[in-house]
């Protein structure tokens, strides 16, 4: 009972041995998570088209759920420039943005994104983080970033613009750019160029001046903060409201109240598509993030359980007037190389937040949001990846459709069809290959019992027997496909005797495929051909003997390849060499 309890509580585990050093190296590196944190959460909430405090509200419970739950001891929760746009495409369908209903709905995404991966988590669905490949995620975040950083350039310029797609965001700006604010374009710009600065500079220059290489990494990730205070003081004392600089504006002070978000049928069932993409999109950007930062010290983390952590994370959110969270790669590696040990350490976070919520909060109004919104364009510069095209034409033209559509699809059709055209064209460009199987005639390399493709080798072939090694699993999509083979390629070889099939890569067959091998069988018997199979696993072997496909099979099944071809060779007759 007591494992079954700290399954689904790690923190039972991780508290036990819980001990002064670890509260020190946590508490240090929720000092540093919290500083980072703070500029984020309200630059994300804007992202998102809501109010500062939402993005405040979205880092307090949220840190506290998943560190009860969570089995990364580095990962930390809280909004993401990615997870905040795929917010803003979603809720902005069903509400206007600003108004309270927009962040009814967003709370209400949050609730709803919980339960899902909640559920998910319950029925052990870990493995959906297998069905988006590599390059449809690196497709979809560099789409993502580049619409994330068109999207703010609107505060950058103090003019008004909106769209959803690069094409619509291109078309807004443009229509408005006769209106920039140029005190709000040299705040942005400025900031821009500040926190470009402190990413690349700071540290170093803090290094020559005799600082440790730790404090001055952790100095330069404050950067953020630096800027925040910096063009607030400039705007509190050069009156940028007056000038027509948009500012943040009124930030309640205080917790967020604790409450269970509007449930309407009908806004739950348009919501529900997007936050289920919110769900798997963050669960493996989270379980990414977290299995690459275990590996380093050499721990490991339950993907199911992360899916029931980041449930309890968003449903914390949804009833605490937040918005849809996610692990973020960013914060969890300055967590990470901060020192945190343990999960506590997002505990403590969350009580940073917590009192900057009920103390900062008043600063806040002369905020210009060109700062927050140059905030979000240094911090996704990092996620436009273009060298993932280049890697993936020059790998395999699979990926490179894959990753190609996603960004195309992304930047023209928007964040949630972008990512369904990148799952479609993943699976679907694995079922075409998985059609046209490959599938080599093999002869033997001589003087071994081994057997290689007659194109790439050197090998000794027999007159009478033709071998192919099937390289994949037999089913319905490709029986028809290797049936069309074998007709093809003996009808082009003279005084053909035998057909031996090699099967080391073949997992299973389905009921079409064993109706197609019962097909070639009969076919080939016709013809006075044998039909053998060689290397066949057991698995297999199991399916096949469940039917009379054996008992009617005009060869035999062989243990190896080897025996085969030294059972039905004529050895009057001089093999080839290829």
């Amino acid at each position: 009972m007591s494992d079954l309890l700290e399954r689904l509580l790690p923190a039972l585990a991780w508290t036990r041995g819980y001990h002064r050093s670890l509260l020190a190296s946590d508490m240090l590196a929720a000092m540093i998570v919290t500083i980072m944190l703070i500029p984020q959460s309200l630059a994300y909430a804007l992202l998102a088209g809501l109010p500062a405090e939402m993005g405040l509200y979205a880092s307090i419970l949220p840190l506290i759920a998943y560190a009860l739950f969570g089995t990364s001891r580095a990962l930390s929760v809280g909004p993401v420039a990615v997870a905040s746009l795929m917010t803003a495409t979603a809720v902005g369908k069903v509400a206007a943005s600003g108004t309270l209903d927009y962040a009814t709905a967003a709370v209400a995404m949050a609730l709803i994104s919980g339960l899902m991966l909640f559920v998910m988590g319950l029925l052990r669905f870990g493995f959906l983080a297998n069905f988006l490949s590599h390059p449809v995620v690196s497709g979809f975040i560099t789409a993502s970033g580049i619409i994330i950083g068109l999207s703010q350039l609107r505060h950058i310029l103090g003019i008004h613009g909106h769209g959803d797609t690069i094409t619509e965001l291109l078309a807004s700006l443009s229509r408005n750019l006769a209106d920039t604010n140029a005190l709000a374009t040299l705040t942005g710009v400025a900031a821009i160029a500040f926190l470009f600065w402190t990413r690349r500079g700071l540290a170093p220059l803090l290094r020559r001046c005799g600082l440790a290489d730790t404090p001055a990494g952790m100095l330069a990730k404050a950067g953020p903060v630096v800027a925040i205070l910096a063009t607030t003081l400039a705007s509190y004392y050069g009156d940028f409201g007056q000038r027509g600089v948009d500012l943040v504006g009124a930030v309640p002070r205080g917790l967020p109240v604790l409450g269970i978000p509007s449930f309407d049928l009908q806004l739950w069932s348009d919501l529900a598509l997007p936050a289920l993409l919110i769900s798997i999109i963050g669960f493996v950007e989270s379980v990414s993030v977290g299995k690459t930062l275990a590996a380093k010290r050499r721990q490991r983390i339950d993907p199911n359980q992360e899916l029931i952590a980041l449930g309890a994370a968003n449903m914390a959110s949804g009833v605490s007037g937040g918005f849809p969270v996610t692990g973020g790669f960013s914060r969890s590696v300055v967590n990470f190389d901060a020192g945190a040990e343990t999960p506590a350490a997002s505990f403590f976070a969350a009580i940073g937040i917590a009192l900057a919520a009920l103390l900062l909060t008043p600063v806040l109004y002369y905020l210009p949001k060109a700062t927050l919104a140059a905030t979000i364009i240094v911090a996704v510069s990092t996620l436009v990846d273009f060298a993932v095209i280049r890697r993936a034409w020059r790998y395999s033209i699979s990926d490179f459709v894959a990753v190609a559509t996603t960004i195309v699809a992304t930047l023209l059709l928007g964040v949630e069809l972008g990512v369904l055209a990148g799952i479609v064209a993943s699976i679907g460009l694995h079922l075409y290959k998985t059609t046209r199987p490959h599938i080599a005639v093999v002869g033997a390399i001589a003087g071994t019992e081994h057997f290689r493709n007659v194109e790439r080798h050197n090998v000794i072939t027999h007159p009478n027997i033709v071998s192919l090694r099937v390289d994949e699993s037999l089913y319905f999509a490709n029986a028809s496909y290797l049936e069309d083979y074998i007709y093809r390629l003996v009808a082009e070889i003279d005084g053909l005797q035998h057909v031996i099939l090699q099967c080391p890569a073949v997992n299973e067959i389905d009921l079409s495929a064993l109706e197609a091998l019962e097909a070639i069988n009969h076919r080939l018997q016709e013809q006075g051909l044998t039909l053998n199979l060689s290397e066949v696993k057991g698995p297999v072997m199991d399916t096949l003997q469940k039917s009379d496909f054996l008992q009617h099979l005009s060869g035999k099944v062989y243990l190896t390849h080897h025996q085969a071809v030294q059972a039905l060779k004529l050895d009057e007759i001089e093999p080839y060499i290829i």
